[in-house]
């Protein structure tokens, strides 16, 4: 005779077993989901503190190239005109990198980052096998 005809063993469990290991079993689904949330969200708001120092950099370098280039339009309006031409190209050059920082930092700030991609996804995989389980 082959195995494919043996009858599986039944299940001693009652119906009240299975049912308190299915509370057991989605209690525990839903606890790991929250630390999972926790965990993107913790990655999420560190993405943020480091686009917030990435704007305070670029605010901080704009500030010093504002600086250049009042130092510059002081020295443009003395006697010599090579030097003020020199701190102006620096000051310039300041405000461009300031500039990129800072919408480099925005773009790291935006919302879209806090939304827990990964966990929305586990919690509908582990919906269609709760709803699987059930059948």
């Amino acid at each position: 005779m082959s195995d494919f005809n043996k009858i599986p063993p039944s299940d001693p469990r009652s119906f009240s077993d299975l049912m308190a290991d299915l509370v057991r079993d989605l209690a525990d689904l839903v606890r790991s989901e929250t630390r999972l949330v926790k965990a993107e969200i913790s990655q999420a708001a560190s993405k943020m503190a480091h686009g917030a120092e990435m704007l305070l950099a670029g605010a901080i370098i704009l500030l010093l190239a504002a600086i250049v280039l009042l130092q510059a339009l002081v020295a443009a309006l003395a006697t010599w005109i090579g030097p003020a031409w020199a701190a102006t190209l620096v000051g310039v050059v300041l405000f461009v990198i300031g500039g990129l920082l800072m919408v480099g930092g925005r773009k790291t700030l935006s919302t879209a980052t806090l939304i827990p991609d990964r966990s929305i996804a586990q919690a509908q995989r582990d919906g269609k096998l709760v709803k699987e389980q059930m059948k």
